[in-house]
C-alpha cells in the first residue's frame, strides 16, 4: 500500500523537473487510460465474478457508483464555474487562484483509488497488488496534470504528498473495513469501484487527452498501456 503513496509523491517531484509538451501529456494520458482499462477488464471484473455476489447487488452497486461519479462531476463543474466567476468579478485574491474544483475532484478520485486497492487486498489473492500497479501510472503523472501557475514549486510537492497520504489511508481503511466481508458486500464495493474507474478513463483521462491535436499513433499508445498491464498480470 505504500508503493502507490510513494509514487504519488514522486509525481510531484517529477512535475518540478519536467514540463512536457501538450502532445506528450496527451500520449501519457492515453497510456494511463490503457493501463486503467486493463486493470478494470483483466483484474477487477474477474474478481467481481469470483465473489459470486447476487446479480441485483452488483447491478445496483454499479449504478450507484455511476451516479456518485456523475454527482462528483456536477459538483466539480459548479465549483470551477464559481471560481471562474469570482476571478472575472475581481473577488479572487491577487495572484493565481487555486483550482478548488479540480483539487476536490482529485482528492475524491485518489481516495477512491486507495479504497479500490484496499478492497483488492481484502478480497485476497494478488488483486490488491495488481490494482496498485495498474494505478501507478495515473499517480505518477498526477503532478503533471495538476501543474499550473497556482500549483508549482513547493506547493506541488506538498499537494502530492497529501495525495500520497490519502491513497495510503484509504487503502488501509478499505482493507480494514472489508476484511472478512460477505460476498455481497465485497461484490458491491468492487462493482462501484469499477464504475469509478470507468469514469476516470472516459470522463477524465481521454477527454483531457483529446483537448490537443492528436498524433495518428495515439491509439497505439493506449493499446500499449493496456498490453503492459495485461503482460504484468500474465507474467505474475
Amino acid at each position: 500500500m505504500l508503493i502507490p503513496a510513494a509514487v504519488a509523491v514522486a509525481g510531484g517531484v517529477l512535475a518540478l523537473l519536467w514540463n512536457p509538451s501538450a502532445q506528450t501529456r496527451s500520449l501519457i494520458q492515453h497510456f494511463a487510460a490503457g493501463v486503467v482499462l486493463s486493470a478494470l477488464s483483466v483484474e477487477l471484473l474477474p474478481e467481481i465474478g469470483r465473489e459470486h455476489a447476487r446479480p441485483w447487488v452488483l447491478i445496483a452497486s454499479f449504478a450507484a457508483g455511476s451516479l456518485l461519479m456523475f454527482g462528483l462531476k456536477l459538483l466539480t463543474e459548479k465549483l470551477e464555474s464559481g471560481a471562474e466567476h469570482s476571478k472575472h468579478s475581481g473577488v479572487a485574491a491577487a495572484g493565481a487562484a487555486l483550482p478548488v474544483g479540480l483539487l476536490l475532484a482529485t482528492f475524491i478520485d485518489i481516495a477512491t483509488d486507495g479504497f479500490i486497492i484496499g478492497a483488492g487486498f481484502a478480497s485476497g489473492g494478488e488483486s490488491g497488488l495488481i490494482l496498485a500497479l495498474g494505478l501507478l501510472v495515473e499517480l505518477l503523472f498526477l503532478g503533471l496534470a495538476l501543474m499550473s501557475d497556482a500549483l508549482k514549486g513547493w506547493r506541488m510537492v506538498v499537494l502530492t504528498t497529501l495525495l500520497g497520504v490519502v491513497v495510503f489511508v484509504f487503502a488501509a481503511l478499505g482493507n480494514w473495513l472489508l476484511s472478512g466481508a460477505s460476498h455481497d458486500v465485497m461484490g458491491a464495493v468492487l462493482a462501484a469501484s469499477a464504475a469509478a474507474l470507468l469514469y476516470l478513463v472516459t470522463e477524465e483521462l481521454l477527454i483531457e487527452a483529446h483537448e490537443v491535436q492528436e498524433k495518428n499513433y495515439s491509439v497505439l499508445v493506449l493499446f500499449a498501456g493496456f498490453l503492459s498491464f495485461w503482460a504484468v498480470q500474465l507474467l505474475a
